[in-house]
């Protein structure tokens, strides 16, 4: 019996693989618990169909990754922050603060977990920020922190 791989089995196979199985081992386990279905012309085109879905879906999503990459890298923002009696910044420059910057002058909504920086910026002048955008796209942002 041939079987189609749902989810990975240990020592038989990974997901999307067609395996030659005894039929009560394909029927009652992999098929009964739901990590296999049968390999019928139907189920492998259908297969088929979903996997090109999702590559041309992948694909969609990081050429717009990598459009927002190329615009994050010519940005630049402007952050004031309060500045000390020695002049140096009350606190440090927040990730929230980046992320509302960003929304509020170029309109570009990101999530502040897409920040990749571990330094704190705690000091005026201008920063550079890593931001890590998924399939392994970066950008860099540059931030200008003036003091008030």
């Amino acid at each position: 019996m041939k079987v189609l791989l749902i989810k990975d089995v240990k020592n038989l196979g990974k997901a999307g693989e067609v395996k030659e199985v005894k039929d009560g081992y394909g029927k009652n386990f992999l098929i009964g618990k739901g990590f296999a279905k049968h390999a019928t012309a139907d189920v492998l085109e259908q297969h088929a169909r979903e996997e090109s879905e999702k590559k041309q879906l992948e694909a969609d999503e990081i050429a717009e990754l990598t459009a927002l990459s190329e615009k994050l890298d010519k940005l630049k923002i402007v952050i004031h922050k309060k500045l000390g009696n020695t002049g140096h910044l009350y606190g440090a420059v927040t990730k929230d603060e980046i992320v509302h910057a960003l929304s509020d002058q170029h309109g570009i909504e990101l999530d502040k977990k897409h920040i990749n920086s571990k330094t704190v910026i705690k000091s005026t002048g201008d920063h550079d920020l890593d931001f890590k955008l998924g399939h392994g796209l970066h950008a860099t942002l540059h931030v200008e922190v003036i003091g008030d």
